[in-house]
């Protein structure tokens, strides 16, 4: 029995610069993750986006990798968010249950989908949380916004808060390949049918959905906090420029009357 976990353990990784520290077997790299196999039954997965996964390491390898990896982080933060599978190798079986994998053979491209899944559902986990965040604190403007006819955010602040959302949003578009799958999966049947049953049990396409979900109720929120104050901004233009016109013409009655 093996054991597959994956953590989030920074904003972003230097993907590069870790090839060049790490003296393992490389597998496979591009712009934005990499992959060793450290020994015959031990393999590390590193991905740009922060998230590390580890197969068959235990806590002390995993610390030794983080130590090295560590420099080369971008707000470094060993976070409780993971997930953790078992994987069994049953000769000419192939499953995959909310517990376990069951893999037929010790396979480079077999691990590595289960760590890429693995991977992607700590990613998910920890988008859900942020976008969860976000929610709750628009919902809770939008409630003031029922009981007092007003906003109590300013625009500086709307802005900030908008442009989060966004950056959010890109990340998630950027990072997260939900709806892709490696190339080694188009050409072996068996590779393509592991990946699409690892994506089905962790459930990513729908947690993917309900993310983005949430992301497009906060942006119909906030474009309407946006409306909202647009219309006040200018409608305290309108009235400055009343008064303006008002002043002008009493200055104007003022001195034909005394001149």
């Amino acid at each position: 029995m093996y054991n597959v976990v994956a953590y989030q353990v920074a904003d972003t990784i230097n993907i590069k610069q870790v090839k060049e520290q790490l003296s393992m077997q490389l597998l496979f790299q591009d712009s934005d993750e990499i992959y060793f196999k450290k020994s015959d039954n031990k393999f590390l997965y590193i991905f740009h986006y922060g998230m590390v996964s580890f197969f068959n390491m235990d806590n002390a390898e995993i610390d030794m990798v983080l130590k090295h990896i560590k420099p080369f982080c971008k707000n470094y933060t060993f976070d409780s968010n993971s997930e953790d599978i078992e994987v069994d190798i049953i000769p000419n079986k192939m499953a995959v249950t909310f517990e376990k994998v069951i893999l037929p053979e010790m396979n480079d491209e077999m691990i590595r989908l289960v760590m890429l899944n693995a991977s992607q559902s700590v990613a998910l986990n920890r988008y859900s949380q942020i976008t969860e965040d976000l929610l709750i604190e628009t919902n809770e403007h939008t409630l003031y916004l029922e009981n007092k006819g007003k906003l109590d955010i300013s625009g500086n602040k709307l802005k900030r808060f908008i442009g989060k959302i966004l950056n959010i949003k890109n990340k998630i578009s950027e990072n997260l390949y939900i709806f892709d799958s490696p190339d080694s999966t188009w050409e072996d049947e068996q590779l393509n049918k592991l990946n699409s049953e690892l994506k089905q049990t962790f459930d990513l396409k729908d947690r993917y959905h309900l993310i983005h979900d949430r992301i497009d109720i906060i942006k119909e929120n906030l474009e309407l906090f946006k409306d909202i104050m647009d219309h006040k901004e200018s409608s305290k233009l309108e009235w400055i420029i009343i008064i303006l016109i008002l002043v002008e013409v009493v200055d104007m009655f003022i001195a034909k009357l005394f001149f």
